[in-house]
């Protein structure tokens, strides 16, 4: 034990280990009253302090630590210390905000917020050229700018001055860099740019010399690349003015500057020579150019510009092998079926319904649209051409359909040549061919069935035809004309309800079906609905702007509503779309004859009677004008105008006799009585004339005059007698028959326009007055029936009113 040595504590191994700088105790910095007086102030301003432990590179300057201690020794100044009054730049600290400063008391500024605002920036001396030039090319650029977005919006004329201000001020940019010796840094793009811009502005406002010479600068100027090209925009401007042979020449000059990299430009100058060559009727040199753009890069435009050609030369096998290469044109478009939903996938279906109606899927639509429209026009052009007859014409068009890409419209076609049937009226053709798609799909089904059911309602066979609407409406019940040909069958049928029904689901299936629409108002019109059947041809009236037979349905509702003064001004609106309507002119005279103008009723009947001479109402309305008038020789000649119309009406010719006898022309009413007597010899009313007049002049007929008039009175008396004899035993049917009669009379009232007929003032004579007479109230129109018109496709009416179903072509012509 002696030799051992305990341990003391002031000896402790471990001693040392937790003693540190105090310089880096940063946990009592808060604390630490001079840290933060160098925070606060400068550090270089505080006196000079030596480090606390000596070899350190803080030697020679004061130190503070936390404890308060301070220790002075030598070494090297430190940053921030202060010697010989100067102090160094705290280079380690500017980062935090500290500056270097001299001055005491400044405040900590991070930001540089006390040195106030920046200096304005150095402006641009403009002076200078090329400041000058680089601005004028700037505005040159806008201008150009300026002229396309005017162009874009229509204001042609705003655009063509923007498009002149801009080749000004290009001339002036031209000649600046040259003032200044700068001429080989002219920009010949902007130049370019200029020119053309200025071309097309004056071809777009009409200015064809300007925009050739414009063009010519261009073409010219050997400084511009590719400026050949721009011979077709030269040939067009040649075209529009008709000088199709230089416009050929310079579209052959266009071909030699085009490389053959450029292949579709090529071909585009090539249909335009070829379609230039159609224009001058030179099919042969057309044909050259189309057959040369269907070898290399066929499209479907040139093979339909083809058929036509050949159609022009009639050449029958060149038809064939045009419409084959028509078919054979590939439309390169995916099939529809990649927008059908094929699965669950919600991601896909979502895909699929945004790409459903986008814009690429639209344009393929109108490009399908498209060929088949063309397909179908060449086909219907060519089959009466092709073969000795159209129908064996259109029987090849099907078989080489059938065997095509277009193979859906082979079905189409089959109809087409049902209605070429239909217009050339060899019904029974038609409507074998129709029955035959009784079988087919629906779409061909229910197109057929419409046609067919139109066909029946036109001869009258109402059975028939609603048959065959009710099965277009079984195999698509969307199908508009099927429900209106169904409506029609109802009308026919008098139950006006269920027609309405039908016509108003058919423009619930189509709003633009004016079919449905016109016959909708023409039912409220039976079902005396005024109000509604006004609406329906005020919205026709929008659709048909200029059609006259909407307007006269227009001015009868109006009339019917006791509004004479809206229905003149309809009327007037039909006479100035057809000038030459007796109809109208009548019912014009019929209005203005109500309001008590007689003058205006007078113009507008003898129009009436100039262009339509064989109008009862009318020729009976002058006549009588002219006899209340007293102008019995102008009466005369419409009374004979009338007994040319019903010779044996002996009505008329009395009517003549008496206005001889009224003007003191005795010996000529004489005559004419004689004559009547001739030809009717059991008229009582001739005889008591006759006898009358023999009286008065002192003749000797009169004895035998007075004998016939007691016979023919005798006979008259027996004859009525009998009548009378016969009546009694069923007067009471009579009565019932004769009730009914009147009731159906009086309802009929409101269906037809009741159009009073002046009477003619004669007393004391049996044909003193005349019943009146009714007008149809259904506009005709003066280039005659429906189905004589030069349309496509027949319509079908009910009545006199003209009532329309659907269209036969329309159904399947596509747009």
């Amino acid at each position: 034990m002696e030799n051992v040595h305990l341990a003391v504590e002031e000896d402790d191994i471990y001693s040392g280990y937790n003693d540190y700088n105090p310089t880096f105790d940063t946990e009592e910095l808060d604390n630490d009253a001079g840290f933060q007086e160098a925070v606060r102030t400068s550090h270089g301003r505080r006196p000079p302090m030596t480090a606390k432990f000596p070899g350190t590179a803080a030697s020679g300057r004061p130190f503070a630590s936390s404890f308060g201690a301070r220790l002075a020794t030598t070494g090297r100044p430190v940053t921030g210390a202060v010697l010989d009054g100067a102090s160094r730049p705290m280079s380690a600290v500017r980062a935090a905000g500290f500056t270097s400063s001299r001055t005491r008391g400044s405040s900590f500024d991070p930001l540089g917020q006390s040195r106030g605002p920046a200096p304005a920036l150095e402006e641009k001396k403009e002076d200078l050229p090329e400041e000058k030039i680089k601005l004028l090319e700037k505005k040159v650029n806008d201008l150009i700018t300026e002229s396309c977005m005017a162009q874009s919006l229509g204001n042609s004329q705003l655009a063509l001055e923007k498009a002149k201000e801009a080749e000004r001020k290009e001339r002036m940019l031209v000649r600046q860099r040259e003032q200044y010796g700068n001429a080989e840094q002219i920009n010949i793009d902007l130049t370019y740019a200029v020119l053309l811009n200025l071309a097309n502005q004056y071809e777009n406002n009409e200015m064809y010399p300007e925009a050739l010479s414009s063009y010519q600068l261009i073409v010219k100027n050997k400084m511009f690349t590719n400026a050949g090209r721009l011979k077709v925009n030269m040939a067009n401007i040649w075209v529009k003015q008709k000088n199709f042979p230089k416009a050929i020449k310079l579209y052959r000059m266009a071909l030699d500057h085009i490389s053959d990299d450029y292949k579709e430009m090529r071909i585009k100058i090539m249909q335009n020579i070829g379609t230039v060559f159609v224009l001058l009727g030179q099919y042969s040199d057309a044909i050259a150019s189309f057959e040369h753009i269907m070898s290399k890069s066929p499209n479907i435009r040139t093979g339909y510009n083809l058929v036509l050609c050949y159609y022009a030369v009639r050449d029958a096998d060149g038809m064939k092998n045009a419409f084959h290469k028509l078919l054979a044109v590939p439309l390169d478009m995916q099939n529809e079926d990649k927008y059908i939903a094929a699965n669950d996938d919600i991601r896909s279906n979502m895909l699929i319904e945004a790409i459903k109606n986008d814009k690429l899927h639209q344009m393929e639509r109108d490009l399908k649209a498209r060929a088949e429209k063309y397909v179908m026009t060449a086909a219907k052009l060519i089959a009466p051409a092709i073969e000795s007859s159209f129908a064996s014409g259109f029987d090849w068009c099907v078989d080489m359909v059938k065997s095509s890409q277009f193979v859906e419209l082979a079905n189409d076609l089959e109809i087409n040549k049902a209605i070429t049937y239909l217009r050339q009226k060899d019904f029974n053709q038609a409507v074998t061919i129709l029955k035959t798609f009784e079988k087919k799909e629906s779409r061909v089904k229910s197109a057929a069935s419409t046609n067919l059911s139109a066909l029946f309602f036109l001869e009258k066979d109402y059975e028939q035809a609603e048959r065959y609407a009710d099965l277009a409406m079984i195999a698509d019940r969307y199908n508009p004309g099927a429900l209106v040909n169904k409506g029609n069958t109802e009308f026919v049928k008098e139950d006006y309800a269920k027609a309405v029904e039908f016509f108003k689901e058919a423009l619930r299936n189509d709003s633009s079906c004016t079919e449905a629409l016109r016959n909708l108002g023409l039912t409220y019109k039976k079902l005396n609905r005024l109000e509604d059947a006004l609406d329906c041809f005020l919205k026709l009236h929008a659709i048909l702007r200029d059609s006259a037979e909407v307007m006269y349905q227009l001015a009868d509702t109006y009339e019917l509503m006791e509004d004479p003064h809206q229905a003149v001004e309809w009327l007037m609106q039909v006479i100035s779309v057809v000038p030459n309507d007796p109809k109208a002119l009548a019912k014009l005279g019929d209005l203005h004859d109500l309001e008590g103008d007689k003058s205006q009723a007078l113009h507008y009947y003898c129009e009436s009677f100039r262009l339509f001479p064989c109008n009862m109402e009318v020729i009976e309305w002058l006549a009588a004008y002219y006899v209340q008038t007293q102008l019995y020789e102008k009466a005369i000649h419409y009374f004979d105008r009338a007994i040319l119309v019903q010779p044996t009406e002996v009505r008329w010719q009395l009517m003549v006799a008496s206005c001889y006898r009224r003007s003191g022309n005795y010996q000529k009413a004489w005559d004419t009585y004689k004559e009547i007597h001739r030809k009717f010899p059991e008229n009582v009313e001739c005889l008591r004339f006759l006898v009358r007049l023999s009286q008065d002049m002192g003749l000797q007929e009169v004895q035998d005059y007075t004998s016939k008039l007691k016979k023919v009175e005798k006979m008259k008396e027996l004859r009525e007698q009998r009548v009378r004899s016969a009546r009694e035993g069923s007067a009471r049917g009579r009565r019932e028959g004769s009730a009914g009669s009147a009731d159906s009379s009086n309802g009929n009232k409101g269906e037809r326009l009741g159009v009073q007929v002046m009477s003619l003032p004669a007393f004391s004579e049996p044909y003193e007055s005349s019943s009146p007479k009714e007008l149809d109230a259904s506009y005709v129109d003066p280039l005659g029936p429906l189905t004589e018109r030069p349309k496509t496709g027949a319509k079908a009416r009910v009545d006199d009113d003209d009532f329309a179903d659907e269209d036969l072509g329309d159904e399947l012509l596509p747009e």
